[in-house]
């Protein structure tokens, strides 16, 4: 089984998360859709379950996913498994109760994190979770080092174990990364492209030198690496996928024809040795780095079983990195 360890924490996972966005149902953030769709919630606790039994360990959410929801879920799934299971939550987004609009808090005072972090434990069902990342990507760097200082505190009282800063800004990550229990940063990375920041590459060197995780948000381009997609497939209303201007991978709710071409252009490569599209996908970035932990989303139980059948296949090789390289290149 493939293992990372989540930056100098020493806690050991496996080398591939489920991400529990999707997991939360439809929601609204800033007054655009937010969610994935509707989901079944008894399909998602077996997903977790299904994914559990064949290794996964690392569980990333958000307070914000469904409102609240996936916390809940995931309190459910893991319910007298939690010794068993790396917790990773969100803080930094609002809503009122009852409500599924929500909106990013902005200042975010020492009290409302503490706030945040207690509701999100009592929906998780638990008194400590294991990474709580910053989730407001564009927060001031120059107003961001008390909310460093308060994640250092909550260390200390026990209630998380490390922090992170969910955001794809290095000058972000570098102060955050001053910390002595800064242990991750989660950013935009897949095989066709990294954030529009174009500072992938330097998060990942900054990773690397500093002994920092990297979770790999949108690790399958929001599901266009499975190759399920096609120009002219369309997605409901309640689904981000619909009107999502901030990644590249859709246009006017619509797939990338662009991306799909190169999809197809590595279909070989990362098909190889038995894989699936999306086990490639996932192989590519335990390639990329040694401190890449991938979390690809899912709804059913299928899709979190073959996510997590990536995990005995490992990363792909030099020659075939290499061959992506040139392909993408060309």
């Amino acid at each position: 089984m493939l293992k990372r360890t989540i930056g100098k924490s020493g806690i050991e996972v496996s080398a591939l998360g489920l991400g529990c966005w999707a997991i939360g149902g439809p929601f609204n953030h800033n007054g655009n859709p937010s969610g994935w769709g509707q989901v079944d919630d008894a399909e998602s606790i077996q997903a977790i379950h299904a994914a559990l039994e064949l290794g996964v360990n690392f569980l990333d959410t958000a307070n914000v996913y469904g409102c609240g929801h996936s916390e809940q879920i995931i309190a459910q799934a893991i319910a007298g498994r939690r010794d068993q299971v790396i917790l990773a939550t969100k803080f930094g987004n609002s809503w009122a109760d009852g409500s599924k609009d929500s909106f990013e808090q902005i200042p975010i005072s020492p009290a409302e994190i503490r706030q945040q972090l207690e509701a999100s434990l009592k929906r998780l069902n638990t008194d400590y979770v294991d990474l709580l990342q910053f989730h407001l990507w564009g927060y001031p760097v120059e107003d961001a080092a008390p909310v460093r200082d308060t994640l250092e505190s909550l260390v200390s009282e026990g209630k998380i174990r490390g922090y992170g800063w969910s955001t794809d800004r290095l000058d972000a990550i570098k102060l955050f990364a001053e910390g002595p229990h800064c242990i991750a940063v989660q950013q935009q990375l897949n095989l066709l492209h990294g954030h529009s920041t174009g500072e992938s590459d330097a998060i990942i060197a900054f990773c690397e030198a500093h002994n920092l995780a990297s979770i790999n948000r949108a690790p399958l381009a929001m599901g266009l690496l499975t190759g399920k997609f096609t120009p002219s497939t369309s997605f409901s209303s309640d689904d981000v996928r619909s009107k999502v201007e901030w990644f590249e991978g859709f246009q006017a709710g619509k797939p990338n024809p662009e991306w799909l071409k190169k999809l197809e252009a590595l279909r070989e490569v990362l098909t190889s040795e038995g894989r699936t599209l999306t086990q490639g996908a996932l192989a590519w970035l335990w390639g990329r780095s040694s401190q890449t932990l991938p979390i690809p989303g899912f709804r059913t139980v299928a899709q979190a079983s073959e996510n997590a059948k990536a995990l005995q296949f490992g990363p792909l090789n030099p020659a075939q990195m290499q061959q992506i390289a040139s392909i993408l290149q060309a």
